[in-house]
């Protein structure tokens, strides 16, 4: 966890170890987000997973042009 004096107000949930971390956080690549709170930072892997489908249906719509 970083000690940052100042840290960043965001939630950020750890793709390692599965938990929401605010204030004190882990290495960065390990972390999705910032969200702006507890419960958005909860559902950090099905928005993930939303966004890559809308990204992938636009490059699709994007190839069939």
């Amino acid at each position: 966890m970083s000690n940052d004096p100042n840290p960043d107000q965001g939630w950020y949930y750890n793709t390692r170890t599965h938990q929401v971390e605010h204030l004190e956080r882990s290495r960065g690549i390990d972390l999705l987000g910032p969200y702006p709170d507890e419960a958005t930072a909860r559902r950090a892997l099905d928005i993930a997973k939303e966004r890559t489908k809308r990204a992938d249906a636009a490059d699709a719509a994007w190839n069939d042009d």
